[in-house]
């Protein structure tokens, strides 16, 4: 009988190509997923830094491509390389990242137009405040409850998504998670209003 180490499984996963890990990694083989993570990881974040401009967005970002990679069946051999499929998939995402943060800020400017108005005493303006201002507690109501309580805290008290997930004692990635669905919603909600 012989026994394998550790360090013994380590050394021939090291030795295996791209292909064969993840021909490993489609059979459920999540050490062969840890090889090709070590492999990668780096070529990933320093792809996704760079386009996001935000370590701890890079950091999930580089999670959610090797995620993807575990669940996906993407990746043909025949086509290319395993870094050349990982930077395209990091910059994809990536960049759909920076439209759907573009898309949040554009919409927080409108409603934020909205829900300003220049000093005036005029009761119409002023009920015309009021009457937004109701449509927005009122749509906020509307929300599970996680996802008001994180746009609450942001938009309200003013804190990081990191501040939420540790008062929340909750993962950042689920912060996120809630605060991206919570706008979302909020937006179908109030879109009547902005168009």
């Amino acid at each position: 009988m012989e026994f394998h180490s550790v360090d013994d499984d380590e050394n021939r996963r090291s030795t295996l190509t791209d292909s064969e890990l993840v021909a490993a990694m489609r059979t459920g083989d999540a050490a062969a997923l840890a090889t090709l993570y070590d492999r990668y990881s780096s070529l990933v974040y320093r792809l996704a830094l760079r386009i996001l401009s935000d370590a701890e967005e890079a950091a999930d970002l580089t999670q959610d491509v090797f995620l993807a990679l575990w669940r996906g069946n993407r990746y043909e051999a025949n086509r290319g390389s395993l870094s050349s499929f990982l930077t395209t998939l990091t910059r994809s995402r990536a960049i759909d990242r920076l439209r759907s943060r573009s898309s949040k800020l554009r919409f927080l400017q409108r409603w934020s137009q909205l829900m300003t108005t220049q000093s005036s005493s005029n009761p119409f303006e002023v009920a015309s405040l009021e009457q937004r201002s109701e449509f927005v507690r009122e749509a906020l109501t509307q929300l599970p409850d996680k996802q008001r309580q994180v746009l609450e805290l942001a938009y309200y008290d003013g804190l990081s998504q990191s501040e939420i997930a540790t008062q929340l004692e909750a993962p950042l990635g689920t912060v996120k998670s809630w605060s991206r669905q919570g706008l979302l919603n909020l937006r179908k909600q109030l879109q009547s209003l902005l168009d």
